[in-house]
């Protein structure tokens, strides 16, 4: 499992830069650079509506991978010891990325 850092501070899931679900999947099919990524998992929490009191922070979560081209992705899962997803302020996830992209 890999450890993730979040600074989509308003995304429904992030808490304290963390990702309270148990896996996330990146999209990204096509991606060559990281702008091309994205969290295919962001849902946006609007105006802070939803604060998560039910689950806990993971540490490490299952990251399954449609960015086929980057040096991490093996069988579409991510082989990253760590990743960041970056995007604060996103309103959707196409204004997301997966920081730790790297072409092959």
């Amino acid at each position: 499992m890999t450890k993730l850092e979040c600074s989509v501070t308003n995304c429904l899931h992030n808490s304290d830069h963390r990702c309270c679900k148990q896996a996330i999947i990146v999209d990204g099919h096509e991606a060559r650079t990281q702008e091309e990524t994205c969290c295919g998992s962001f849902d946006e929490n609007k105006e802070g509506a939803f604060q998560n009191v039910f689950k806990t922070p993971e540490n490490r979560l299952e990251i399954d991978c449609e960015a086929v081209q980057c040096n991490y992705n093996e069988n579409r899962h991510c082989a990253a010891e760590h990743i960041g997803i970056s995007g604060d302020g996103a309103s959707r996830a196409e204004q997301t990325l997966c920081a730790t992209f790297k072409m092959r």
